[in-house]
């Protein structure tokens, strides 16, 4: 019996879900200042296909963003950027930001290079 009771344990600690921690003060005002970056640019966001401005493009972002935190899967900026700002969760296709006078990027290079820049600022 004991040993039935180990085996049941032991199946529901296996597919239980492993419980990942809410972003921290420093991840949650570096997703805030990515979000908000693409709003204040002049740089144009495309999704699936479609361009959108930035204001479009941080509504759009902030509804992936908290759809991520209810769900408990995201920590910090990378994970952020890796699992709302990279693709298309529906068909998969990279986001693309275009900037005045610069080519054409993937939006998880311009995101993941706008962290980089945050945190060199950041005293």
């Amino acid at each position: 019996m004991s040993q039935r009771i180990s085996m049941l344990l032991a199946a529901l600690l296996l597919a239980a879900p492993v419980a990942q921690a809410a972003p921290g003060a420093d991840a949650r005002r570096e997703i805030a200042q990515l979000i908000a970056s693409l709003d204040g640019s002049q740089c144009r966001f495309q999704r699936n296909g479609s361009w959108h401005d930035g204001s479009d493009a941080r509504a759009h972002l902030q509804r992936k963003y908290d759809y991520l935190l209810k769900k408990d899967m995201v920590d910090s900026a990378e994970q952020f950027i890796e699992r709302a700002a990279s693709q298309s969760s529906m068909s998969g296709k990279p986001y693309r930001i275009q900037c005045p006078g610069q080519p054409e990027q993937t939006a998880a290079a311009w995101f993941g290079a706008r962290l980089q820049a945050l945190r060199h600022r950041a005293p």
